[in-house]
């Protein structure tokens, strides 16, 4: 018999109309080895959730983040949407011990299983989508990835999508990948500036200065996607 779900409803802060659709996102497909005839198990609603999480996360960071451009747009969603950054979120809602699984499963860690963790978050929130609407889902699902949303920052986002940049266009060319150096460090403890160089080939591509050793790289590696030098 499952449980009565009622204090995972009111960590969500969302009350099911129908109860068997949060049943069934709690139900792990392990649970087919145990019981007959088999319940059924989350993975249509976890594909289902999928779909929603990512449009409510890219209205989500199209809304907050208006002068930026679709490459770092595309980084801060896939952080947000990855599967640890989502295990860490069921983890907090306490998903893992909401699972309803075999024995086997339970005994063997799934209930800490970073992929069994991401993927009930995923059929929670299809579960919820199905139960109510989009507009309903995308409230609780802000309210739910509220604090991955808070740590946010675009400025990483623009780093990785420099260097990410540049790495894809040199190995097109060949499979080496451009390597960063600190060239130097200058300024007091509290107030450092980092410089940097990115190396291809043999040949210095770029050079930048920033407050950190990740910026200066980003730096670089702008700089060596504005200068073409590997052409």
């Amino acid at each position: 018999m499952i449980p009565a779900v009622t204090p995972l409803e009111t960590t969500l802060s969302y009350q099911f109309q129908n109860s068997s659709l949060l049943k069934e996102a709690l139900s792990h497909p392990s649970l087919s080895s145990e019981m007959r005839p088999a319940p059924p198990d989350n993975q249509r609603l976890e594909y289902l959730g999928d779909a929603v999480l990512e449009l409510i996360t890219t209205d989500y960071l199209f809304k907050r983040f208006s002068d930026l451009p679709e490459g770092p747009l595309t980084k801060l969603r896939a952080s947000i949407v990855s599967k640890p950054s989502l295990a860490t979120v069921a983890a907090r809602l306490g998903l893992g011990e909401e699972l309803f699984m075999s024995n086997g499963e339970a005994s063997s860690g799934g209930r800490e299983r970073a992929s069994n963790l991401a993927d009930v978050l995923e059929a929670v929130i299809g579960a919820i989508y199905l139960d109510s609407s989009l507009e309903v889902a995308m409230k609780v699902v802000t309210s739910v990835l509220q604090p991955q949303f808070e740590a946010l920052d675009p400025q990483t986002a623009q780093v990785a999508n420099s260097k990410g940049r540049l790495q894809e266009i040199l190995q097109q060319i060949t499979s080496e990948a451009p390597s960063y150096k600190v060239v130097s460090e200058e300024g007091p403890p509290h107030a450092r500036i980092f410089t940097s160089e990115v190396n291809w080939g043999g040949k210095v591509l770029g050079s930048g200065e920033g407050p950190s050793k990740k910026i200066a790289e980003t730096e670089a590696a702008t700089a060596a996607l504005n200068s073409g030098v590997w052409r």
